[in-house]
């Protein structure tokens, strides 16, 4: 039997149907992910609307207080952190941490878990803390906190590993702040001399004489 064959003018239609299949398909697939929501937003009753991401959303830092560390937490306007779903717990190796010691919340009758302490704008908690590695290893503690945001979005539980300074910043215009500007002062002021030092004695050493 004599083999079929297809138009040449058929197989362009064709080819010109897949390719417009195909740039159907990749447009629709673009546009799902520019709509794509990230993983703090998904099943959220007011996704309509910008939420903060969870890391600007509630920034919290450490600091070493003598035998106890300092985690700060500031809070996004629109926010709050739970009272009762945070923790501190121990992170490096031969560290033992207390339950944290945190300020009384304020009541509110939250959308999902009832009423609640809450925090706002910020808070701090002190964790008194014992090592036994003799200063071996960095100090290393690991949080957990939650929280939501009025508008009606709850995030899941966070957790992040924090390596808590060694003292807080001086704040300017404390004592503090004042030693450190004049240790600085004294530093700058002591290379200095030695510098000066250094130009006198090199200006006043002479050339040797040359030999007859």
């Amino acid at each position: 039997m004599p083999s079929m064959m297809v138009p040449s003018t058929s197989r362009r239609g064709w080819l010109r149907g897949l390719l417009a299949a195909i740039v159907a398909v990749a447009t629709l697939a673009g546009a799902a992910t520019a709509t794509a929501k990230p993983w703090w937003m998904r099943d959220a009753a007011a996704n309509e609307q910008d939420f903060l991401p969870p890391e600007v959303a509630f920034k919290v830092s450490a600091h070493v207080d003598g035998e106890a560390v300092k985690v700060r937490w500031i809070i996004a306007d629109g926010y709050y952190l739970y009272r009762n779903k945070i923790e501190v717990r121990a992170e490096s190796p031969d560290l033992t941490v207390d339950k944290p010691s945190l300020p009384a919340g304020t009541r509110f009758s939250d959308p999902y878990f009832g009423v609640q302490e809450i925090y706002e704008q910020q808070v701090e908690a002190t964790v008194p803390f014992t090592r036994f590695d003799y200063g071996a290893h960095p100090l290393q503690i690991k949080v957990v906190y939650q929280g939501c945001a009025h508008a009606g979005l709850c995030y899941p539980p966070i957790t992040k590993v924090l390596f808590p300074e060694s003292g807080p910043s001086p704040t300017p215009g404390t004592p503090q702040a004042a030693a450190a500007n004049w240790s600085l002062v004294a530093i700058a002021a002591g290379c200095g001399a030695f510098l000066l030092a250094g130009l006198l004695l090199r200006k006043g050493r002479r050339l040797p004489t040359p030999a007859p």
